[in-house]
């Protein structure tokens, strides 16, 4: 063993990245699993918000490389993953993992563009409820994962007038990247150790998306102050939401994930106003409304049917 090296084989350049992760790992593990997701709920949508300002600089698909690029850097150094046996013998499950990261947050950078940020989220909010309808055996959980259906639905006589198609679209996309990557998570998480598979995925995110951002990249400016703007939402928007979540994913089941997620339409609504002076119309309103309502109501049936 040489000196460069510790006492657990691993390079003293490590050792206080390692040490970084196992105190992030505690303070994790003392949050409930709702308070994380919660917060990461909190912290997409201020980074989406502040990502919308950057589209007229790095473009929706150069500002989704930067933030899935630079949220991957983060957390390689970070966790310092290895190309281990787990690696070689889950690297199927690995690019699947990057392809519905790419996806999802290719897809709901392109919505945002082009719809408001609360429409966008109460689209999208359709493949987490999708998990919940095939993990529903009650009827009254039927009947208020109806109402938030019906809120979804709600906004679809605006598609073509208020909202634009395309928009629409991308978030139905992006819709289908957010189940697959609830789905992937669970399964990442129980086989790699610690954030190693969420860092692994997002560097295959990245680099599937690195070919599409590079024409949106090469006429963009290369101001500091942009640069860091850019920092910040990969920091907000991937970073620090996507380890929340993955670290809830290991302590509760896809299905009440699914359900506590459904508040996110309500935050992106808040947030969207706030941020962005996002107006919506009373259609938008009550589907956000519905979809809100129906995830408080199933979240409280959840916890009854735990006793």
């Amino acid at each position: 063993m040489s000196l460069a090296e510790s006492h657990d084989g691993a390079p003293s350049s490590a050792r206080p990245a390692r040490r970084l992760a196992a105190t992030v790992s505690r303070v994790f593990g003392w949050l409930p699993p709702p308070g994380l997701v919660l917060l990461a709920i909190v912290s997409i949508q201020v980074g989406a918000a502040i990502a919308t300002q950057l589209f007229a600089a790095f473009g929706p698909t150069g500002m989704v490389f930067l933030r899935i690029g630079l949220a991957a850097l983060m957390l390689l150094a970070l966790w310092r993953p290895r190309l281990d046996a787990t690696v070689r013998a889950h690297w199927r499950l690995l690019l699947l993992y990057g392809l519905a990261l790419a996806l999802l947050n290719y897809c709901f950078y392109q919505s945002i563009a082009r719809i408001p940020l609360g429409v966008a989220v109460t689209i999208e909010f359709m493949g987490p409820l999708a998990i919940a309808v095939f993990g529903t055996r009650r009827l009254p959980e039927f009947l208020w994962i109806g109402l938030a259906l019906f809120g979804v639905l709600l906004l679809a006589p605006e598609i073509g007038g208020a909202l634009d198609p395309v928009g629409v679209g991308y978030a139905v996309l992006a819709g289908i990247g957010w189940a697959v990557f609830i789905l992937l998570s669970v399964r990442v998480g129980r086989l790699f150790e610690g954030g190693n598979g969420l860092a692994l995925g997002m560097t295959v995110a990245a680099l599937m998306l690195l070919p599409f951002a590079l024409p949106d990249l090469g006429g963009a400016p290369a101001a500091p102050g942009l640069l860091l703007a850019a920092f910040a939402v990969a920091l907000l928007s991937t970073t620090i939401p996507f380890s929340l979540e993955f670290e809830a994913l290991k302590r509760m089941p896809p299905r009440t994930y699914g359900v506590l997620i459904t508040l996110e339409p309500a935050i992106a609504v808040m947030v969207g106003a706030v941020l962005l002076s996002e107006s919506l119309t009373w259609r938008s309103l009550l589907a956000v409304t519905c979809v809100t309502l129906a995830a408080i109501r199933i979240t409280l049936l959840d916890r009854r049917g735990r006793r």
